[in-house]
């Protein structure tokens, strides 16, 4: 059976969730073949192996973290020869799009982004995406080279699989350009103990109708009982009341929960771009006529001061 090669996005060894997803999506394609790169590298592969992995490729060096991109681009070009791969996946962040997209232009392979889905096929893995703002659904499969394709997460399941997860060292030899971009400096976002927006299996947003920062308590407390991510429309975020990272939208983050309520946000295109592939969608809105409905598979015309206070004290009370 073909090996897929699976980028592993971790911290310190930490394995986050949509690479186990994409280990999921790798096992319906061929044998996943992890690779982790920088500190804790090692250390992702018990975990890795719990969820499919047959072998564990590692590497560290101090150019992962004091430079941008290009030296993980470099590792993978190293792993993608010492492997010859049926496909590449990646999951859908920011950093690791970048990442693929110049895997893909360095392998001369096309690229497949922000896919819901992917199957096996005579011709070559077939991805899903939701396109146009997610108002069509494509299935596409790439025609060049090893297709190099990232997902959303929440778009599979986290399934247990034990495989060896036979750690191997790769070598590998930076380039020239890998060392031309230089971190200077971090700066810790701020950690409120609520999940990462894109990867949340719950996300409660809040937008116009929240009418000020103040009221974004109400949301928070909504989040929190639920334990789930806190999200914003553009509206929220341009006037002030949220920050822009937690921004749900075309300009913003996307999300593809399997609950997302949506609160005072009347459903505009370029918030539904960001949230439409979510699993189950709920409304709270006072506006009967609010676009957000023709979206929804549940619907609340209320006010959402009334409405939200009551479901956050029925889920605690039920909670126990």
């Amino acid at each position: 059976m073909a090996e897929v090669l699976v980028y592993v996005d971790h911290v310190d060894g930490s394995v986050r969730k949509p690479t186990l997803e994409l280990l999921t999506l790798a096992r319906r394609i061929g044998e996943p073949v992890a690779l982790a790169l920088g500190t804790g590298a090692a250390a992702t592969a018990p975990v890795l192996a719990e969820h499919g992995a047959v072998r564990v490729l590692v590497h560290d060096a101090p150019e992962y973290a004091d430079y941008l991109v290009v030296p993980k681009v470099d590792a993978l070009q190293v792993a993608c020869e010492a492997v010859s791969p049926a496909a590449v996946l990646f999951p859908s962040s920011a950093e690791a799009k970048e990442i693929a997209g110049r895997l893909a232009v360095r392998t001369g392979s096309g690229l497949i982004t922000d896919a819901v889905d992917l199957e096996p096929g005579e011709q070559g893995p077939v991805a899903t995406q939701s396109v146009f703002a997610a108002a069509f659904t494509t299935t596409s499969r790439v025609t060049k080279g090893v297709p190099v394709i990232t997902v959303k997460p929440n778009s599979a399941p986290v399934e247990g699989a034990p495989a060896a997860g036979t750690v191997e060292p790769l070598a590998v030899t930076f380039g020239k350009s890998a060392t031309g971009t230089r971190v200077v400096s971090r700066t810790p976002r701020e950690s409120t103990g609520r999940p990462e927006l894109t990867e949340a299996a719950i996300v409660v947003s809040g937008g116009r109708g929240v009418n000020g920062a103040d009221n974004f308590a109400v949301i928070e407390a909504l989040a929190d009982s639920l334990g789930a991510a806190v999200g914003a429309s553009r509206a929220a975020v341009d006037a002030g009341w949220y920050p822009h990272a937690n921004q749900v939208g075309q300009t913003g983050k996307s999300v593809s929960p399997q609950l997302y309520i949506a609160s005072g946000i009347s459903g505009a295109i370029q918030h539904r771009a960001g949230m439409q592939t979510s699993k189950t969608i709920v409304a709270v809105n006072k506006d009967a006529e609010a676009p957000i409905f023709d979206l929804a598979d549940y619907g609340v015309v209320g006010d959402l001061f009334e409405v939200v206070p009551q479901l956050t004290e029925e889920i605690k009370k039920r909670k126990g």
